[in-house]
């Protein structure tokens, strides 16, 4: 059975971040603040999953005809966006993956429609193109997709100027740039550093592992991240700004623990609330501190499309 069909493709991840540089053998995208998804997309009809294979039609199905636009059987690698003020809000897509009731997801649809933004190809006419060089598969992308829409669309790219690029990307107040080698291959679930993240602000993945309410109604989250030599479950601050309401009953809904899930739990967390890790949230921040702490962080999101033990110290 062809990839097609087994439809558990595992996307190829970035595996570097990198200060804006310039370069002829790479091209520069934006860094688009969604869901990375893989959309299967054939004469029968379109499946899209997420990075953990979940089916997310269900969730975004003002995307269900994405077939028609192409002109034969393909696989696609992109991000799955919702477009608020003119910018990629994360925010909003993460509430449309959290959404389980059908009738709020269609107003939701109406009122913020998703769009699908194809960068790579990965299958086109019956056979894998994944050992092609990027820009032979930038080509073939350009040609599979015969009509863009405003629900899917081909990512644009410029060459060579990426100091530019990132510069125009910050003042616009975007999440930053990927720069990649041009003539990369497609490595299925794997991290690779010939794709390079330049960001203009940071963000990185949490474990949820508890929560402390405050003065005035504010309540914090208590973060953790795996050890990637130990595989332990280890403390890493708090973050308080962004969290929503919505969110926080999620949070607060889970499984409670009578004990913290680390070994070693510093001072100020006492009146800590400790839940079940199952849970995993998005922190953005401009930088961290020579103890490995977040400046400015700010609460971006929960995501379902990835595990806990996914989010590893770094």
């Amino acid at each position: 059975m062809d990839i097609f069909k087994r439809k558990n493709i595992k996307p190829m991840l970035i595996g570097e971040t990198k200060e804006a540089f310039d370069s002829p053998d790479y091209i520069y995208e934006l860094k688009l603040d969604g869901e990375r998804c893989i959309a299967y997309l054939d004469e029968e009809g379109t499946e899209l999953r997420n990075k953990r294979n979940l089916k997310m039609l269900p969730k975004v199905p003002e995307l269900a005809e994405m077939h028609k636009q192409v002109d034969c059987r393909c696989i696609l690698d992109g991000e799955l966006i919702i477009l608020k003020n003119g910018k990629p809000d994360f925010f909003e897509i993460q509430r449309r993956s959290l959404t389980s009731n059908s009738f709020k997801i269609q107003l939701a649809a109406a009122k913020l429609p998703a769009t699908f933004t194809a960068f790579d190809l990965l299958y086109y006419q019956d056979r894998t193109t994944i050992d092609l060089p990027l820009m032979k598969r930038k080509e073939l992308l350009s040609k599979a997709i015969v009509k863009e829409t405003e629900r899917l669309a081909i990512s644009r790219y410029i060459e060579k100027q990426g100091v530019q690029f990132y510069q125009l990307a910050a003042q616009n107040e975007l999440e930053g740039i990927v720069a990649k080698k041009k003539d990369s291959k497609y490595y299925f679930g794997k991290r690779t550093k010939e794709w390079i993240k330049i960001k203009n602000l940071f963000d990185d993945d949490f474990v949820v592992c508890g929560f402390i309410y405050k003065d005035k109604g504010i309540t914090s989250i208590v973060l953790g991240q795996y050890s990637a030599t130990t595989g332990e479950l280890l403390y890493k601050g708090h973050v308080t700004l962004g969290i929503s309401s919505k969110e926080f009953q999620i949070i607060k809904a889970m499984p409670r623990k009578s004990n913290p899930p680390f070994q070693s739990v510093p001072v100020g967390n006492e009146k800590a609330i400790w839940i079940e890790p199952r849970l995993v949230c998005t922190v953005k921040y401009m930088m961290k501190t020579a103890t490995g702490y977040m400046r400015q962080a700010v609460f971006k999101g929960l995501r379902d499309d990835k595990k806990p033990e996914e989010c590893i110290e770094k």
